[in-house]
């Protein structure tokens, strides 16, 4: 899938939490990449702190906003499974007249529970809150991701 983008192509990660979303970008090599909990962590010092999420997409847009312009290939590291969310991403991305593609991530919602327990405590998706993004996700299929205005998506099969 990476090999195919076009240069400038904005590449949206789509899944709940502890799905493999930046796991997969590390181990594909993908060079520029702009995630939210790094952005926590660089503003308020810990990547699990919520009460900074709303300054870190504030930031996150200056980044996408610069790398779109720019024309730079970016990976969009954060769970991206709200419409709306998407319905922006893919605005932007049009307005710049970028290609966007999305990268559904869905494991089992047992593995992504499982995952979440591993994760430091202070980045552990609440239950309630994992469950609703793991719906929000299945909703988002690659049919469903298309009609949205996406230039292709594709399913992204993560181990167990």
């Amino acid at each position: 899938v990476l090999r195919s983008l076009e240069p400038g192509t904005l590449v949206v990660a789509v899944g709940p939490g502890a799905s493999g979303k930046s796991t997969f970008a590390t181990e594909a090599g993908i060079v520029t990449v702009v995630c939210l909990d790094s952005l926590r962590e660089r503003i308020g010092g810990d990547a699990g702190d919520q009460s900074v999420t709303p300054a870190a997409v504030i930031e996150q847009d200056i980044l996408l906003e610069k790398h779109l312009s720019e024309g730079t290939t970016l990976y969009l590291d954060s769970t991206n499974v709200e419409v709306s969310v998407r319905a922006g991403l893919v605005e932007r991305a049009c307005r710049h007249g970028r290609p966007v593609v999305a990268l559904r991530f869905l494991p089992h919602l047992d593995t992504c529970r499982a995952r979440n327990r591993e994760r430091p405590a202070n980045r552990q998706v609440p239950a309630d809150v994992l469950a609703w993004q793991h719906s929000l996700a299945l909703a988002a299929t690659p049919k469903a991701l298309l009609a949205e205005g996406f230039t292709a998506a594709h399913d992204i099969v993560t181990p167990l």
